[in-house]
This record gives C-alpha cells, structure tokens and sequence, in this order.
C-alpha cells in the first residue's frame, strides 16, 4: 500500500517547493507556475529503495590526481550529424534528453538510430505513445531492421527497469518521458513530480548500469521542454530539434553538453526512408541566384564547430499604417529594430516609414551578432532595389556607435566561404587573415566604420 503523501505545490519552471499555493513562485519569481501535486514519501517511512540507488557501497574521498582522466569511451551511432551533436558519439552511461515540436521527427531518428545500434549492442525502446505495431509499421516503411530491435510498451518506471535489470540492454530510449508515472506518487503522468521523478530513476540507473539512454520530452507552446527546468540539470545532454514539421531540412541542435561542444549544429533531410544527414548544410542554405537580386547577401554564421554559409534576405516596403513593422524570422527581431537606428544615425539612411523584414534561408536560426553586417546590407539593398555581388561574403558585429566589431574564427569562415566559390569578402578590419594571407585567392576589404562599408559596396 502506497501511502498518499501530503499535498505540495511544485513550480514547473524552476522546480521549487511550496507548501501552499501563491501568484508567484519564491525562489524564480515566475508567476502561475506553482501546481499541485503530491509529494513523495521519503525512504525511510516508505521502504523504497530507488532504482540504481548505491547508498554507501565503497563511496570514499580521493584526490583529484589519482583520478583516471582518459578520454571516455564512445561508440559512433552510425549518423555522421548526431555523432558531431554528442560531441563524438555515445557514452557509456550518459543520459540525453531530446526535445521537439510534435511530428519534428524524434521517434523516427532515435528508431534508426536503435535499429542501426542493435546489429552490434543490446538495445531497448520503451514506447508509452505507440502501440508495437505502430512502431513495427513504421519500421517496415523506413526499411530498418527488425530482427535484433527490442520493444517494450510500459510507461511505469518501475516495472521498466525492473525488465531492464534483467534485460541488460546497453543504449535504451524512453519515448517520451511525460507518459512515464511511477507507483510511488498518486499524481498523473505528466504532472511535475511524475516527470521529475521518474526521470530521476531513470537517471540513477543510466549511472548505475553504464547504459545509454535517451529521453524524449515534449515541448510547449513556447518551444521549452515541458516539465520541470529540473529535468534539463539532471541529464547530461540536451538537444532540441528546430525546423517546420511541414518542410523537409530539420536542425538538431545541442543546447548542453557536458561530454561536448555547446551549441552543435547537425543538419537532416526527411525523406520516405526517414532523416538523412546533409553532409554539406551551406549548400541548402544558400539559394544561388541566376541573376543578381536585391534584398539578398551571404554570411557566414558559426554553429558549434561548424561555419555555414547562410543566405539573409531582407524586404523593404512602404508601410500604409501608423506603425512601420519590423518582421525576423530566424533572427532577433529586437535587434533589428536597433540596427535600423544605427543605419539611420551614422549612414543617413532613414527607414522609419518603411515596414522591414527579414528572413535567414532555410529554415535556420543565428543567435550570434555576426550577422549584423549582412542584415544591415541586405535591408539597404532592397531599400535602393540594388543587388549586391552574388561572390560576397560578410560578417561582422555593428555597434552603437557605427563601429564594426570583429567575430570569433574569421579566418576559419573565410576559408568555408572560398570553398564554395566566393571571391570577395567584407569583414571587421580586426578580421583580416594573418601574414597576408587572401584564403585561396579571395579579395578581402576590413574596414571599422560603417560609413567605409557604405562607401565601398
């Protein structure tokens, strides 16, 4: 018999505890966060002994020089873009969380992925959404194979990895955590505490057992991983898949790593025989003209330990209305708003009647301000309906005051950008290749001013 515990509030964004209920959560200070929910009876008073729970086995202090440091033990995936994504591969023992808009194409890769995993390990995907005939449909029109591939339909953690002490598996998915509950909270599936602590379970016995596992989590209206902010402390990586469900390029990108680089970008195609890596993402970024348009400019952006080249195109209208409007997509809209004020204080260029937007090709999202130069110049483009050179390349930070800011690894961009063809380039002075260099014959102009990008385009 489980007793029914007492009645807590749980904040979903930090994870806080309240005994009573109010507006606004104590520790974050995020407002209507706090639900109900029932908390869990310790170990003492309950007799339960959580799943891969070591108490004190042979625990002992020691000192950081007799630590082995070798590098961790990876095993590839057999997916070149999500082997870049974990940083290298799967290790043993670590637990990721994957995180996406519905239909984004998370079952479909951790199914190839397990599939492809299971001709050489011992593998596990725990479905609480899918039926095993769904799962076995799926299979035969993605034409994986099925004969080594083990399923569990279960969504009690307890009875999960109480088949999977037996079963032993080496990599093991759990699609998707919020369907998981267990037996030691009266709350629903889904609820704060059954997320919480169904993925702390699931996390002891990862360690415990040296298994891979992977966790599905469903995200909400705003994009985040539903759930606690807890949840995402607990793993060890986080990856979020980015793209339009309806379109076909999908970005997986790694938002924390601790056995990697942060901010990894890998690139997928959806095709009928599921997500193919793209091995080259800057040739579906960038459009490639015929002829010369305006409003249109490339950069190169830098996602983790990849340049790409991205297209940024801008459209400027008059605008009929009281309120000119200022549209991003893929790019930092309050950003835009202050790149235009700087255009207009230290270009002369006014656009304050003029409804702006401005688009990043592909369906892929810059967070960096290397982008800045080449938003500022594709606006002014379609402002004057001139194009630019379809062989330019730019990058670089605008400030306040009109200046023009270097950017981390430019002379690693303008090599990607000479690889596909490019012959000019304009970039922070600060920028300019070393000992002369021109990257494979490109002409590159450095300049600090944005009056001398302005002069010389």
């Amino acid at each position: 018999m489980v007793n029914k515990g007492r009645t807590v509030y749980l904040c979903t964004d930090c994870g806080a505890q309240a005994s009573k209920w109010s507006g606004q959560c104590g520790d974050c200070g995020a407002w209507n966060t706090l639900q109900e929910t029932t908390a869990a009876p310790t170990a003492a008073k309950s007799g339960i002994k959580p799943a891969g729970y070591a108490g004190s086995t042979g625990a002992e202090v020691r000192v950081l020089a007799d630590v082995d440091a070798a590098a961790e033990l990876r095993q590839s995936c057999g997916n070149a873009e999500l082997d870049r994504v974990l940083g290298g591969g799967l290790v043993n023992g670590s637990v990721t969380l994957i995180g996406g808009d519905p239909g984004i194409g998370k079952s479909t890769l951790l199914l190839q992925v397990l599939a492809e995993l299971a001709g050489r390990n011992r593998a596990l995907y725990v479905s609480g959404e899918e039926s095993p005939q769904q799962i076995g449909l799926r299979a035969q029109r993605l034409q994986l194979p099925r004969d080594r591939l083990r399923l569990l339909p279960e969504i009690c953690v307890e009875r999960i990895l109480g088949l999977a002490e037996s079963e032993r598996p080496q990599i093991m998915v759990i699609d998707s955590i919020q369907t998981v509950f267990t037996e030691r909270l009266q709350s629903a599936p889904g609820s704060v505490a059954q997320v919480r602590e169904s993925a702390a379970q699931l996390v002891r016995f990862a360690k415990a057992s040296g298994t891979a596992l992977f966790l599905v989590g469903h995200v909400t209206k705003e994009g985040a991983i539903a759930g606690p902010r807890v949840l995402e402390h607990m793993v060890d990586t986080v990856l979020y898949f980015e793209g339009d469900p309806g379109g076909r390029l999908r970005v997986l990108r790694a938002v924390k790593n601790r056995y990697g680089p942060v901010n990894e970008l890998g690139v997928f195609a959806m095709t009928e025989r599921g997500l193919k890596e793209v091995n080259n993402p800057s040739a579906i970024f960038l459009s490639r003209h015929e002829l010369p348009v305006a409003g249109s400019v490339v950069m190169v952006t830098r996602e983790g330990t990849r340049p790409l080249l991205v297209e940024i195109q801008a459209l400027v209208d008059e605008c009929h209305g009281g309120n000119p409007r200022r549209v991003t997509l893929g790019l930092e809209q309050n950003r835009l708003a202050m790149l235009l004020a700087v255009l207009h204080q230290h270009g002369g260029v006014a656009m304050y009647d003029q409804d702006v937007y401005v688009n990043a090709v592909g369906g892929v999202r810059i967070n960096e301000t290397a982008a800045d130069l080449a938003v500022l110049l594709a606006a002014l483009s379609s402002f004057r309906d001139r194009p630019l050179p379809t062989d330019l390349v730019v990058f670089g930070e605008v400030g306040l005051a009109g200046e023009i800011r270097p950017v981390p690894n430019g002379e690693e961009r303008l090599r990607e950008a000479a690889k596909h063809g490019f012959k000019q380039a304009v970039v922070p002075r600060a920028n300019l290749p070393r000992r002369g260099s021109r990257a494979e014959g490109m002409e590159i102009r450095g300049v600090t001013r944005l009056s001398e990008v302005l002069g010389t385009l």
